[in-house]
């Protein structure tokens, strides 16, 4: 249990303060300002509670970190103990130390043994920008320098750093700041909205098969890697057909092309596998891992890299021109460490799996299925999305969906659970430590938002 925090000012004090001094994520400042923002104090388990004594149901993980949940008195110790023993050193200076060196014994442990070698960043954005450098320096130590433009999905999300956003196919992160050059994009394999009269199936494989033709578009000689979540987290928690990922794969390597997954969101159990690719099936040739890492206890990310990359990398490359000097923290690895320990012998990815993944997911399906305002539900583990629907039979979407799923998510905060609006989807992914009770309270509090929502448009 975490100690009774006791707020030292009022709320309005912090909000004041807050609008004086901050700018908040992919938010209007000058409308937040007038509204004022929740001023969170503590959290234990899934609970969180505002400034004013209010508790909710977390049923996001935070920002999708907090696998662990909130609370964790051993990973506070492993932080405080490396804070002691050595709290800070780099990997520059011909230098490692024994916290990132167990990290990585253990993080590749835990992965499939094709991964070798790892480059820790500070975040998921920091990864992806790490990405796109290792990649093109991969093609450069071969003697195919051309071979540096990357592919990546409209609606996919890997970071907002400027590259990161290239890669990403947010538009509207586009516009702040401009694109870069040699990035290129394919449609999102997203079957409700886009499938029209063909199956999941059919319109997987048509969906995967843009990869080849953009490929071939672009000449395959100068395409480095394709990059893409396993299924999509910020665009919607949009799970591709089971027949995209087997494509894409066999495109990929056809031409010459990495296959690299953003595992940030889906890395360290979040659909009962450790990582998201192993639940669909394929092989990538690099991850970028945050998140979970550390259950967002302290800022940690990283690439990791197959033995393909990895070999190249050491053997041939010389000098790698890249470093951060926050890369493998002392106590961000001690943290990491002590995370997964937990996920691993608590059991947690394995209970994600069998028993309570599929529980959320069934009851899910048993009060959403026939919702009126529902159209599909989808999800694994415990990552879901409820999508909004105004003609179930036709798959037609709201004219104002993201409007509707915004009113949804308000409610849901004034219902006391938190869950995440994206594009006419309610989104969901709880603490992976979630019991049924807690499940329970997460699948009727959001019901309660659903329902409100459906009767305020006259659909209930």
């Amino acid at each position: 249990m975490t100690a009774q925090l006791n707020p030292q000012r009022d709320t309005r004090d912090y909000q004041q303060l807050d609008a004086a001094h901050h700018i908040h994520a992919f938010l209007d400042q000058k409308a937040l300002n007038r509204e004022g923002p929740r001023v969170m104090v503590r959290g234990d388990g899934l609970q969180l509670w505002d400034n004013d004594g209010k508790r909710y149901l977390d049923g996001m993980s935070g920002l999708w970190c907090t696998n662990l949940g909130y609370g964790r008195q051993d990973l506070a110790a492993a932080a405080s103990r490396q804070l002691e023993q050595l709290p800070y050193y780099n990997m520059f200076f011909h230098t490692t130390h024994p916290a990132v060196v167990e990290l990585s014994e253990m993080l590749f442990s835990l992965l499939p043994d094709h991964y070798s070698h790892a480059i820790y960043t500070n975040s998921g954005s920091e990864a992806n920008e790490v990405l796109i450098r290792t990649v093109r320096r991969y093609w450069q130590i071969l003697g195919k320098p051309q071979k540096k433009i990357m592919i990546g999905r409209w609606n996919g999300y890997h970071g907002s750093t400027l590259g990161s956003t290239a890669l990403g196919g947010m538009k509207l992160m586009h516009e702040m700041g401009g694109m870069l050059p040699d990035f290129a994009h394919i449609d999102e394999p997203y079957w409700y909205a886009n499938g029209g009269e063909l199956s999941p199936a059919e319109f997987g494989r048509r969906a995967a098969l843009q990869l080849e033709e953009k490929i071939l578009e672009l000449g395959a000689e100068n395409v480095a890697a394709f990059v893409a979540e396993p299924f999509q987290g910020a665009g919607g928690m949009i799970f591709p057909p089971q027949s995209y990922w087997p494509e894409i794969q066999r495109i990929c390597r056809q031409y010459d092309v990495l296959l690299c997954a953003d595992e940030v969101i889906g890395g360290f159990g979040r659909t009962g596998e450790w990582f998201a690719h192993e639940h669909f099936g394929f092989q990538p040739d690099t991850l970028s891992i945050a998140k979970g890492l550390t259950s967002g206890y302290i800022p940690m990310g990283g690439l990791v890299l197959g033995k393909r990359i990895a070999e190249v990398l050491v053997e041939q490359g010389g000098v790698f021109a890249h470093g951060l000097t926050y890369s493998g923290h002392p106590v961000a690895a001690a943290v990491a460490i002590a995370n997964l320990k937990a996920l691993r012998d608590e059991g947690v990815v394995t209970r994600v799996r069998e028993e309570t993944g599929p529980y959320l997911q069934r009851c899910l399906r048993e009060v959403f299925g026939d919702h009126p305002l529902v159209g599909e539900v989808q999800g694994a583990g415990f990552v879901a999305a409820l999508q909004f629907a105004e003609d179930k039979a036709t798959r037609k979407r709201f004219a104002n969906e993201n409007d509707l799923a915004w009113r949804c998510r308000t409610i849901g905060f004034e219902e006391g659970v938190i869950i995440r609006s994206t594009l006419g989807r309610m989104i969901m992914a709880p603490a992976l430590v979630a019991g049924r009770a807690e499940i329970d309270e997460l699948i009727d509090k959001t019901r309660i938002a659903v329902d409100r929502t459906a009767r305020e448009i006259g659909v209930l």
